[in-house]
């Protein structure tokens, strides 16, 4: 099992790539911290990872906001001892003509989280 003993923290885990991917190191035997906004969609990934005997602890938090980012790396940190990977799936893409500051925030969206999930204890 390629995952096996690793703690991964995943933004975006309750739909599309993060989902997928957290499905993936639990299926391999990571145990996976699964951060996403919509609480809903969040708990039915981690019970459907747990149903199919992953590890899998949701964290309902927004990816943007610096301060729920802190409290919950801190959180993963203290109980799993490390965070051995991190992916951020949180993001967006726009096809535009002109930019501007509006249409130049899924970029902006990307680097915050990236930023904000990096800095680890």
């Amino acid at each position: 099992m390629r995952f096996q003993g690793k703690v991964a923290l995943i933004t975006a885990a309750a739909s599309g790539i993060g989902r997928a991917t957290a499905e993936i190191i639990a299926a391999e035997g990571g145990t996976v911290a699964l951060v996403d906004n919509n609480k809903e969609r969040l708990e039915a990934a981690a019970a459907e990872i747990a149903a199919k005997g992953g590890k899998a602890y949701p964290y309902n938090a927004n990816a943007l906001d610096a301060g729920q980012v802190d409290g919950l790396v801190a959180d993963v940190v203290k109980r799993f001892g490390r965070i051995d990977i991190l992916m951020n799936g949180v993001g967006g893409s726009t096809i535009i003509a002109k930019p501007n500051a509006e249409t130049d925030r899924p970029s902006s969206i990307s680097t915050s989280t990236a930023r904000f999930s990096s800095r680890m204890p």
